[in-house]
């Protein structure tokens, strides 16, 4: 287990803006740099969802409904993933959450940070 923290959630207007960010302060720096980064979401009453992907050669990923939105990113140094989302709209409201797979393919979660766009 890779213990996360994620932070940048709240409120937003529609066609705002807003940046998440998820630390794994107590990984080590290098095994951090192997590990396949995500964000999911999860809107009241559905399925959590894949938003983002970056793997550990910063290749990514996006669902068709955020493309062009939302950017993934990583910083091996800050033990960071980061999930920077423009053009916000009422149906990206959910709570999202950080999600790591390391190469042995152990996976941990985030505990979730709500987003809302709302006017």
């Amino acid at each position: 287990q890779v213990p996360l923290v994620e932070s940048g959630g709240g409120l937003v207007q529609p066609g705002g803006s807003l940046r998440l960010s998820c630390k794994a302060s107590r990984a080590i720096t290098s095994v951090f740099s192997m590990y396949t980064m995500s964000w999911y979401r999860q809107a009241p009453g559905d399925q959590r969802e894949l938003v983002a992907t970056i793997t550990p050669d910063r290749v990514t990923n996006y669902a068709d409904s955020v493309k062009g939105r939302f950017t993934i990113s990583r910083d091996n140094s800050r033990k960071t993933s980061s999930l920077q989302m423009t053009s916000l709209k009422p149906e990206d409201t959910a709570v999202y959450y950080c999600h790591v797979t390391t190469p042995s393919q152990s996976v941990s979660w985030g505990q979730g940070t709500q987003v809302t766009v709302s006017s």
